[in-house]
């Protein structure tokens, strides 16, 4: 437990910092509510719902003028460019904005539920009060406002009024139910399963942040919470006239309460984010209608399609990923894709499984289904048929550290091709001097096919560590999770081939999964002193258990071995 407060401190204090400006907000606003003289005949009528309302409101705006900013891309690549103001500990948070997004998106969940929950109730104590068994001081209360120059303080004028009828006929009502179901769609949809399985209705479906964001900025123009006016409180002691109420129209020191609603607060603590979003898109508009040309297409096994492309003027860094959008496919969908190319050549290139309806038409758009060839000219390739928008979100840099530790499951090395590959140029140019001292690679996979076009590079990085006599530089340990009784007929066989009969490499392959306590206990015992970052791109699975033994095998002592885990994620 020490050992992940250690590594996550940052981490865990802009959790605690979160926390705090929450129960900050909601403590203050509700003891505002619970006892200030303004809302004490608005109590009378609602009790504490009226400060849990008001509270949770609160922390509502609050979080939803945060929600946006972690999703602004551009935003975040320009801090994480500012070396000046963003340090290592810093970008790695920043490389944490999707996660941070989800925690707020929670929070909203949270209040949202708590809002509407005690508005409910509201509105039902509205609508008792206008009954006779309510008493006398709220019957007072809920008939003010019939004469002239009287105003109201229950919205519910007649004890026959349809409470859902009111709720539908009032500002503050009809935005309310927009906003909930607006809410209600894109939480749901932006669970897991349906975000692996029907992407399109995830992406779609959060789109109605904008439906949300306008209903939440009229939503308090309804002003259904209504308090006593200043003036009103000068001239009306409520502690004495609350005691007294028979006498307010005749005793001078109770003249009738006036009452007005809320001003609505909503639109301060969103605009700046809104505006901040509206530049943030109009970048990504900009940046996706410059021109991007296509140069190569190459069909790999196991359904891989790998596109090379160029654009002028597009500087790249290993690890960074770019959006991809191809209007013959869809004119709205953007997704995410690791870049395989390393910043030394002059192309840049993604490699795309197929997982899904969108990339399995992207197959058929470049006739990758198709086993005649295909002229490049025939393939979308200008800024109208096929378009990017790019991220400089870059995973923590390898060469930051003296060892690093690279761990992939299935397509997930694709981030990583890129790194070997800059690691492998630095390596040829006798000028650059490498601060990394070693690289351990850990790749599994379930098929032995998809070992095709990655072991070209490892095998192309092992040659020239040979040349250079740097052997001990790059230790690969490749595993292969399933096979059939043919495939394993033949590895028995050539089982002692100098050359590994899976992947062509020195180093041969393992079969099954690695036990990581092994591993990393080899690891801790190589390394006694040292900083090692652990860098993964796979499943959730994998990810916690090797944040686990990144946490169970680093040092308590901070002079020892210490283990950083960095996980991708889009």
């Amino acid at each position: 437990m020490g050992c992940w407060i250690w590594n996550e401190k940052l981490s865990v204090l802009l959790l605690l910092v979160w926390l705090g400006l929450n129960f900050y907000l909601f403590i203050d606003t509700f003891h505002w509510y619970e006892y200030e003289d303004a809302y004490i005949y608005t109590r009378i009528m609602l009790g504490s719902t009226l400060a849990w309302a008001r509270a949770s409101a609160t922390c509502l705006n609050f979080n939803c003028m945060l929600i946006l900013l972690p999703v602004s891309r551009n935003l975040i690549s320009f801090l994480r460019g500012a070396s000046i103001c963003c340090g290592g500990a810093l970008r790695r948070q920043l490389d944490k904005n999707i996660a941070f997004h989800k925690m707020v998106a929670y929070g909203i969940a949270v209040n949202a539920t708590i809002h509407i929950i005690a508005h409910l109730i509201n509105i039902e104590r509205y609508h008792t009060s206008q009954s006779k068994a309510a008493g006398e001081l709220r019957n007072k209360l809920s008939g003010l406002g019939r004469s002239p120059n009287e105003s109201y303080l229950n919205p519910i004028r007649t004890y026959e009024t349809n409470t859902t009828g009111e709720v539908l006929t009032t500002i503050a009502g009809v935005t309310g139910v927009v906003i909930t179901v607006a809410l209600i769609l894109i939480m749901t949809s932006s669970t897991e399963l349906i975000r692996r399985s029907c992407y399109e209705v995830f992406w779609y479906t959060h789109q109605l942040f904008v439906v949300f964001f306008i209903g939440l900025i009229i939503h308090g123009m309804g002003q259904l919470v209504r308090g006593q006016t200043p003036q009103s409180l000068l001239l009306h002691n409520v502690t004495y006239c609350k005691d007294h109420h028979l006498e307010w129209e005749n005793a001078t020191q109770c003249p009738l309460p006036q009452f007005s609603g809320n001003k609505p607060v909503a639109w301060k603590w969103v605009l700046s984010p809104m505006m901040l979003y509206i530049c943030e898109r109009i970048v990504r508009f900009w940046r996706f209608r410059q021109e991007v040309v296509i140069t190569k297409v190459v069909t790999h096994s196991s359904g891989v399609l790998e596109l090379q492309m160029k654009k002028h003027g597009f500087t790249m860094g290993p690890g960074q990923y770019i959006f991809l959008q191809c209007p013959s496919v869809s004119q709205l969908e953007w997704h995410p894709f690791t870049l395989t190319s390393a910043p030394e050549e002059d192309f840049f290139s993604v490699h795309i499984r197929v997982v899904g309806d969108w990339t399995a038409a992207l197959f058929k758009a470049f006739g990758a289904d198709e086993k005649a060839f295909k002229e490049l000219w025939t393939l979308p390739r200008n800024e109208s048929d096929y378009l990017l928008i790019f991220s400089t979100l870059i995973l923590t840099k390898v060469n930051g550290s003296a060892s690093a530790t690279l761990i992939i499951e299935g397509i997930g090395v694709t981030p990583f091709a890129s790194i070997l590959k800059s690691i492998w140029y630095k390596c040829c140019n006798p000028n650059t001097v490498l601060a990394l001292q070693k690289v351990y690679f850990y790749w599994i996979c379930r098929d032995p096919s998809a070992f095709e076009w990655f072991a070209d590079l490892l095998f192309h990085l092992e040659t020239k560590m040979t040349e250079k006599g740097k052997n001990y530089f790059l230790s690969y340990h490749i595993f292969l999770t399933g096979w059939d009784e043919s495939q394993a007929t033949h590895i028995a066989l050539h089982y002692d081939d100098k050359m590994d009969v899976i992947t062509g490499l020195r180093q041969k392959t393992h079969y099954g999964r690695p036990k990581w306590d092994n591993e990393f206990k080899q690891l801790a015992e190589n390394h006694p002193s040292n900083s090692i970052g652990v860098f993964f791109c796979g499943p959730k699975t994998l990810s916690k258990t090797l944040r686990k033994m990144c946490n169970s095998y680093s040092s308590v002592d901070p002079r020892g071995v210490q283990f950083h885990y960095n996980k991708e994620s889009f």
